[in-house]
């Protein structure tokens, strides 16, 4: 660097020189000059929760008359600035740090403390001030917990319920038109629109249950268990107080753990918020892969329902359009899928009284939030609930299905109604008129059998 460029800081190691721009000091510098790996700064809600960690400690220390009141009041002040999204320039630390966070931890520390010090003109120390009554090994995994539940609560869960809401709405429209069933992706007995999309719904509502139940263990924070769980520095009070501080907060209940080991050797609750996050992947593929062959075609294909035309699907191939939004979806479905993995390998790193991979769990498990919340809008706004269905295409492959004679097993038994339905098929007429010639049931009986409407219903029909 240009020495007009830069400052130079000191910590305990010694001098170190920093952008005279930043508001990071020397540990940070240290920590940018170690982990050139990815490039990729630790995410936003992450360092957001940080400064709140910072805000509540600070509160509660100089209630406890542990910390200056002016200078407690610099440090909050300095934090809800970085809390509500300023200065997240200055935190450039890599993903791929020191496993317990101490460096992003140090950032923050250092960065409200420059800050801190700018506001009272009392010079602050981002370790025996920002930093009191903690250590990165509670204050980074405490941010991970704050930042997932918050950003579940005010992303994730309500886009859960506007694609569920759409999922009813779209019931109501179309569900009950009779389509072909499918099972091994071969033609099966008749069920509804409606039957098909509260399958989906109830996958959504199914998840949406586990993910508010895997909160409940990641609401109890690690706050207060400083280097190793004992809790060493800390008022016996600290930890309670804080998880009152923070509630008050964010406005969104937090409680503190009643033994911190838990929360700072292992990270089993976060490892559960982050299984029922692949549980809601493995339903979005589910349901964009159903979309899309519903879609597929126009012509070759099933063609039962039209998606919304939203851009051109082909650079060479003049008129064709691609279901987007289904294959956007399911693509955030398999990166989730990927993040679970590296979130329960990151889980069994906990070596004795810390996990070393915390700042990768961070990453990935709010990248995983982040993207669920965004898929889930698009394919509730931009598939379900505009796409249209092809009642044409839909009753002609049902009038011809030949797994209709299912509804014939009890009159006239399996092998009669297998002969009918391969001579359907072989020779490309409807069941009813291969019926009518090889039984001596009624055209009334036999449409009676074969409404497609009534089979949807299940039960026996009567002979």
């Amino acid at each position: 660097m240009n020495t007009e460029e830069v400052r130079v800081e000191h910590d305990s190691m010694g001098d170190v020189e920093v952008p005279k721009n930043m508001l990071y000091q020397a540990q940070t510098q240290r920590a940018v000059n170690n982990f050139t790996v990815s490039g990729r700064e630790m995410p936003a809600p992450f360092i957001r929760a940080l400064a709140m960690v910072k805000y509540c400690a600070a509160s509660v220390n100089s209630s406890l008359s542990l910390l200056d009141a002016q200078i407690a009041e610099a440090i909050t002040e300095s934090c809800e600035e970085i809390s509500a999204g300023e200065y997240l320039n200055h935190f450039p630390v890599d993903v791929f740090q020191t496993g317990s966070g101490t460096s992003s931890n140090m950032n923050m520390n250092e960065v409200v403390a420059t800050l801190a010090t700018i506001k009272c003109g009392i010079d602050i120390s981002p370790n025996d001030h920002v930093n009191m009554s903690q250590s990165s090994n509670d204050a980074v995994p405490t941010a991970i917990q704050i930042s997932a539940v918050l950003e579940c609560e005010n992303r994730l869960l309500p886009a859960l319920d506007i694609l569920t809401s759409t999922l009813v709405d779209k019931e109501a429209e179309v569900g009950h038109i009779v389509k072909t069933g499918r099972t091994h992706l071969m033609d099966a007995m008749p069920v509804t629109f409606g039957q098909e999309l509260e399958a989906w719904r109830r996958q959504m509502t199914c998840c949406q249950r586990g993910i508010t139940f895997a909160l409940e263990e990641v609401r109890k924070l690690a706050q207060g268990g400083t280097a190793v769980g004992t809790g060493i520095n800390a008022h016996p009070q600290f930890a309670s107080l804080f998880a009152t501080e923070i509630t008050a907060f964010t406005g969104t209940r937090f409680e503190p753990h009643s033994h911190p080991f838990n929360v700072m050797g292992s990270q089993d609750a976060l490892v559960g918020l982050s299984g029922q996050l692949r549980n809601l992947a493995v339903a979005v593929m589910k349901i964009s892969n159903d979309l899309r062959w519903m879609n597929s075609g126009p012509l070759a294909g099933l063609g039962e329902i039209e998606l919304e035309s939203l851009q051109p699907g082909s650079s060479i191939m003049p008129g064709k359009v691609n279901p987007v939004i289904p294959e956007s979806s399911a693509m955030v479905a398999a990166q989730v899928m990927g993040n679970d993995v590296t979130i329960g390998i990151a889980g069994q790193s906990g070596n004795f009284e810390l996990n070393v991979m915390l700042p990768l769990i961070a990453d990935n498990l709010l990248d995983s939030i982040h993207l669920m919340a965004n898929a889930l809008n698009l394919l509730a706004t931009k598939a379900i609930a505009t796409f249209k269905v092809r009642e044409d295409r839909v009753g002609a492959a049902l009038e011809r299905n030949p797994i209709l004679v299912t509804a014939f097993n009890p009159v006239i038994g399996y092998l009669k109604a297998a002969d009918i339905a391969k001579k359907a098929y072989n020779e490309n007429r409807a069941i009813i008129e291969v019926a009518l010639e090889e039984t001596d049931l009624t055209r009334e009986q036999l449409d009676a059998l074969l409404d497609p409407a009534a089979l949807t219903r299940g039960g026996i029909a009567d002979k």
